[in-house]
């Protein structure tokens, strides 16, 4: 007996969503290549730096200074032995970081969709809707899976740290229905430790996933015992982890709310196309009142909603757990039960949302072939990344302080140098107010320059960097040297600073290096 033919809209259904998840991962993996310079990316690099240099007592990864950071996590740690071992450099084992993280998203959220629907294509659809189903306003963040946001924060370790959630609410979603054994459930509370470790904010809502997880399973007093043993393993992880007191990060909040005001902000331009997945959630509601995505959405929006109110904004940082149950239901709505032609409905709808949602996030391609390659319409939503500091590399050596203002402080750290001030929020620098005041001081118009030359001693700084000539007519007079024209060829020619600084190199944008001469 021969089998009926398939139609033509169910073989689309099977070969459409992989090819377009496999063509948006090609783009990823050149993105990888190129490597985008845009927010915390010194951060990170500054992170591995230290710890190829020390892999036991790294120090502060911004300022010279002996502290802890909860940048030093597990996931750190590797990478940094992995550039001390092999003596690549930082941005290449970043690149490194960046293939592992996406591999491991990839798979977990083929795990996870698995749990969810069995149909071959809901994970490829499940992607897609991840990347896509957003809103017509492009919004980038570390821990949020937009195209754009994800091509820019891929080597992150929020990245690496969204992937081994998939993987856990995957394997928690088994353990739970099949009732592991001692050993899961103690691997699992490991796992759930290293995700918070890593990043405590996807930890927050890897956390939410897991509790959804077991909610939707309602499972008996055996497995509840293992799962209370699972927590005490992993709250004793978090408790032992060297490189930081991972509990006094509870009482950090105040030092990081309005950073994260914006997460309340502009809700439906950045997440608006998302409401088709929370038509999608309350079908799946009605169908199954313990459904996990159901719940998942539920904690999530209820944390985000507390955090807005009581003007928590840190709390903003939960709203993936809002967002990844409303996308995934979107994508496993095509697959659900019922008649063919409401099904084939939805996914006329769903596919036109998520052409909105790739248009609004075309300009990504430009990271790939640059601005120029791009047709006009493409090229207005391109965001151009930053400008490194490898220009300053020939005279600023490891180890040297540097007096910048934020937006550079965000980025040479990144090649071993230190500033005077961190170029982010940083909790357990107890000095951290005082050192943005010295910042503030040097470089005000009206601050001398024997004030600058104070500053400058007190906390050993050797090179400044700022436009061009800046600094100028601090005092009167000042030192000269020959410079250095963008790109980091020498010229001949002379530039002159305040007293007690001489320009050596000029660098993009305008901006010189200046040395201090003591």
């Amino acid at each position: 007996m021969r089998a009926a033919p398939r139609s033509s809209a169910t073989t689309v259904g099977r070969v459409l969503p992989p090819a377009a998840a496999a063509l948006v991962l090609v783009l990823l993996l050149l993105v990888i290549v190129r490597l985008p310079w845009v927010g915390d990316l010194g951060m990170h690099a500054a992170t591995i730096e230290r710890l190829r240099h020390s892999l036991l007592h790294p120090g502060n990864p911004l300022v010279d200074a002996d502290t802890p950071s909860p940048y030093y996590s597990p996931w750190m740690l590797v990478l940094g032995a992995l550039a001390r071992l092999s003596g690549l450099s930082v941005f290449v084992v970043l690149r490194v970081g960046a293939l592992v993280g996406l591999a491991l998203l990839i798979t977990g959220v083929w795990r996870y969709v698995r749990t969810l629907g069995r149909h071959p294509a809901a994970p490829a659809s499940a992607l897609l809707c991840l990347l896509f189903l957003w809103g017509p306003a492009v919004f980038d963040w570390s821990g949020f899976l937009g195209l754009n946001s994800l091509a820019l924060t891929v080597s992150y370790p929020s990245v690496f740290a969204l992937g081994l959630s998939f993987h856990l609410w995957a394997w928690l979603s088994g353990a739970s229905r099949a009732g592991g054994g001692w050993g899961v459930w103690l691997g699992l509370g490991v796992l759930w430790a290293v995700i918070l470790l890593v990043h405590q904010f996807t930890g927050l809502v890897a956390s939410l996933g897991a509790l959804a997880t077991v909610l939707a399973v309602r499972p008996g007093r055996t497995v509840l015992l293992r799962l209370v043993a699972g927590l005490v393993v992993g709250t004793a992880v978090l408790w032992v982890w060297p490189y930081y007191d991972f509990f006094s990060l509870f009482s950090a909040g105040a030092e990081l709310e309005a950073i994260h005001r914006p997460l309340y902000e502009r809700l439906a331009g950045r997440f608006g196309l998302v409401l088709l997945g929370v038509v999608a959630l309350g079908l799946r509601w009605r169908r199954d009142r313990w459904d996990p995505l159901v719940l998942f959405f539920a904690l999530g929006v209820v944390v985000f909603a507390a955090g807005g109110v009581s003007g928590h904004y840190s709390w903003g940082r939960v709203l993936p757990a809002a967002l990844i149950p409303a996308q995934l239901a979107a994508a496993l709505e095509v697959f659900a039960g019922g008649r063919r032609a409401v099904r084939i409905g939805w996914a006329g709808v769903l596919g036109v949302v998520l052409v909105v949602g790739a248009w609004a996030q075309v300009g990504t391609v430009g990271y790939v072939v640059g601005k120029g390659a791009l047709p006009s319409a493409v090229a207005e939503k391109y965001r151009e990344p930053w400008t490194g500091y490898g220009w300053i590399t020939p005279w600023v050596k490891y180890g040297d302080v540097v007096m910048v203002r934020t937006r550079p402080a965000r980025q040479i750290p990144a090649y071993g140098a230190y500033t005077v001030a961190p170029g982010y929020p940083d909790v357990f620098l107890p000095d951290a107010r005082q050192r943005e005041a010295a910042v503030r001081e040097y470089f005000a118009a009206g601050t001398s320059g024997q004030a600058r030359q104070r500053i400058a001693r007190e906390y050993g700084v050797r090179w400044v960097v700022d436009r061009a000539d800046a600094l100028r007519g601090a005092t009167p007079g000042g030192e000269t040297s020959g410079n250095v024209a963008s790109g980091g060829e020498r010229s001949g020619g002379t530039a002159s600073a305040g007293a007690g600084l001489r320009v050596v190199a000029r660098g993009p944008g305008g901006q010189a290096l200046y040395r201090v001469v003591r």
